[in-house]
């Protein structure tokens, strides 16, 4: 009995550690401009590659990623669509893919349902308001390019807001601003588990600025 009450103590533990960094974007007022650009950063694009200029260059990120993201996405097709669709989507709103990756590792540990306690959903754990304030009704925020799309223009949007600042703009992202634990987390994942050097650079593919 105690061996199980134990454990069961451990395990709450562990899923509220698992949701105490899920996304909770705060709702904030935006510019009649902003919002347009936004909403036309959301425009469909279909995904069939990575931003990288030479295939070679995609083949070799695509291989060294998706061997470090084996054990968290063992099927192999799903985990080099994702990969594909959130290079391109990150590059596309001039975000770094490797941040984004570590973004969403502590956000949802690379779980496409996941679903935090006050709602975000996804990989990168979209706030569902963001749909009614920039996208259409029928945008499904469990859709793989949908989401990545949303996460990596809301960042963008932040980094923009920050004027570069990163950490302040993480904190946004999360709902925590001002508060170190968060932007110290994606971070750290970034720079432990996804730093890549390419060895050229990936192809323009960025949408206009939203500051």
């Amino acid at each position: 009995m105690f061996r199980y009450l134990r454990f069961a103590t451990l395990a709450t533990a562990l899923l509220l550690a698992l949701s105490a960094h899920a996304g909770n974007q705060r709702e904030e007022a935006m510019s009649a401009n902003v919002r347009s650009s936004l909403q036309r950063g959301l425009a469909d694009t279909a995904v069939t590659r990575t931003a990288f200029r030479q295939l070679a260059d995609e083949a070799a990120w695509l291989k060294d990623m998706s061997s470090r993201l084996a054990r968290r996405m063992p099927d192999e097709a799903e985990r080099l669509e994702f990969l594909t669709t959130l290079h391109w989507e990150a590059s596309r709103a001039g975000v770094d893919p490797q941040l984004m990756l570590g973004l969403i590792q502590v956000e949802s540990g690379f779980r496409k349902y996941a679903v935090s306690p006050v709602g975000a959903r996804g990989y990168t754990q979209v706030m569902p308001f963001w749909v009614k304030a920039i996208g259409d009704p029928d945008h499904n925020l469990f859709q793989l390019r949908t989401n990545l799309r949303y996460g990596a223009l809301i960042l963008r949007h932040y980094i923009d807001i920050e004027r570069g600042d990163l950490f302040r703009a993480l904190g946004r992202y999360n709902g925590s601003l001002g508060r170190p634990e968060y932007p110290n987390l994606v971070v750290g994942a970034w720079k432990r588990h996804w730093d890549y050097t390419p060895s050229t650079q990936p192809a323009d593919t960025t949408v206009a600025s939203r500051s």
